[in-house]
């Protein structure tokens, strides 16, 4: 008797059960499940160590995300890195749009005793230099690929 009535009890807990209850039942059940939740309880340190530090984390991302004077520090630190680069640039470009428009408006042409004049010219004299070493590097580096 006492068992029909165990499994009474057992059919009345399981028709009270939700669908949703039901699938978890149904998960909890099988092997894989079951093998992964021990692999879960037996790794709870560690998990509960990584959940300390990754919590420690958030809360200092989140503070350093809502620090103006931080936001406004780091702000400046990148602006005064990128001014000089961005006024060598501009610069640079300057130059470049004026010596093109210079060499449109000039026609004349450049000869032989004009060339050799212009290679007295220390700044042709620098470019040629680079310009050199700038081909013996790729040069070097085509000898290396082969």
């Amino acid at each position: 008797m006492s068992q029909t009535t165990t499994q009474q009890a057992e059919a009345a807990a399981t028709a009270a059960l939700a669908p949703e209850q039901m699938d978890v039942l149904d998960q909890l059940m099988k092997p894989e499940i079951q093998e992964s939740l021990t692999v879960l309880v037996a790794n709870l340190p560690k998990l509960a160590e990584m959940t300390t530090i990754l919590t420690k984390t958030y809360d200092l991302v989140q503070t350093v995300a809502n620090d103006q004077v931080l936001i406004q520090d780091l702000k400046g630190g990148m602006e005064e890195f990128v001014k000089p680069i961005q006024d060598k640039a501009k610069g640079i470009a300057q130059a470049a749009i004026e010596a093109n428009d210079r060499s449109h408006v000039e026609s004349s042409t450049i000869g032989l005793f004009g060339m050799l004049k212009m290679l007295k010219d220390p700044q042709v004299q620098k470019t040629l230099r680079f310009a050199q070493a700038f081909l013996e590097v790729l040069a070097e580096r085509e000898q290396q690929k082969r």
